[in-house]
């Protein structure tokens, strides 16, 4: 009885001091950035300047909010679906969004093969006909797995640690297909016809457009490339390089243009209550103009060098990043 007694008496004593002792004060509420005209600028370079070159523009956009700090857990609001928005989550859709001004110039530049693609679908030209239907089936794949896996990608893929292991990743795929085409190319010559006639994206059998369509869902891991992805499965159905660069800009106006559509319904206002009008066209004519700039150099240095050198830049970075972040 007497133990019991001294039990109730410490509990009532620790009870007391719980309840005179000083609260500590609430954890004060993360402050959301304040973008700048002069982040705008620099998402929209880095956006047009690695949409359509085999190093990943989403990589480098995540490497580059991290840099600027606007990967902020800060929420700002939520989405039509009621969820809860962070300014992060906003920076992502952001750059999405700004892939417009990437994809309008590369469809200004390659006008030509729409109107192509146009003509077939009226049945006045059939390898524009049949080229749309190379670009259809090699967007099929990707997009499946893109609606399958959009959970799992945003929750464990965007970070510097996987966009790093990503670029090491893509950078050996890029290495092996250069020189598999180039064994190739030299097999071809020595022991069959000298002068090959270059194989068209309009040329590529359904069962081939649908095999890059495979190898551009690798492109999903952040850090990869869409475009990368693309010329590499160009690569190994027989494609060169100013061919598989070329088909793999225009594979990137329906993917990229839906992705850009979806992330700007569900998340549009979002981006601009964080970023504003006016720091979002702003980003649009940057990603515009660096991106046809960037495509017109990109074709003529690709078909002279190939892969080689874009690997070497993604081992570099990639081998920077770890170095940084990780160890």
């Amino acid at each position: 009885m007497r133990a019991f007694k001294l039990c109730i008496f410490a509990s009532v004593l620790s009870a007391a001091w719980a309840f005179s002792a000083p609260v500590p004060p609430p954890t004060a509420p993360v402050a959301a950035p304040q973008p700048t005209a002069t982040d705008a600028i620099i998402l929209g370079l880095v956006e047009g300047v690695t949409e359509f070159l085999p190093i990943s523009s989403t990589g480098h956009l995540v490497l580059t909010t991290h840099a600027l700090g606007l990967d902020s857990p800060a929420p700002i609001g939520r989405d039509r679906h009621g969820e809860v928005i962070t300014f992060k989550d906003a920076a992502d859709t952001y750059t999405v969004v700004i892939q417009v001004g990437a994809i309008a110039a590369v469809a200004f530049l390659y006008w030509t093969q729409l109107i192509t693609m146009l003509a077939g679908l009226l049945g006045r030209n059939p390898s524009g006909l049949r080229l749309f239907r190379n670009v259809v089936l090699a967007c099929i794949p990707p997009v499946i797995t893109a609606l399958a896996f959009k959970k799992f990608i945003k929750a464990h893929l965007f970070s510097v640690n996987t966009v790093a292991y990503a670029l090491l990743v893509g950078a050996a795929l890029m290495l092996y297909a250069e020189w598999w085409r180039r064994r190739k190319e030299l097999s071809i010559q020595q022991y069959a016809v000298p002068h090959a006639p270059e194989l068209a994206p309009s040329e590529l059998s359904p069962l081939r457009a649908l095999v890059i369509g495979f190898v551009q869902c690798f492109a999903l891991w952040p850090g990869m490339s869409r475009s990368m992805t693309a010329m590499v499965g160009g690569y190994f159905v027989g494609l060169r390089p100013k061919a598989a660069a070329e088909f793999s800009f225009l594979l990137g106006l329906p993917l990229l243009g839906a992705a850009a559509a979806k992330d700007t319904l569900d998340g549009g206002p979002a981006v601009i209550s964080a970023f504003g009008w006016s720091n979002t066209l702003l980003g649009l004519l940057v990603a515009f103009v660096s991106a046809g700039l960037a495509v017109k150099l990109f074709v003529g240095f690709l078909s002279r060098s190939g892969l080689a050198p874009f690997a070497i830049y993604r081992v570099l970075l990639g081998a920077g990043l770890l170095w940084f972040f990780v160890m």
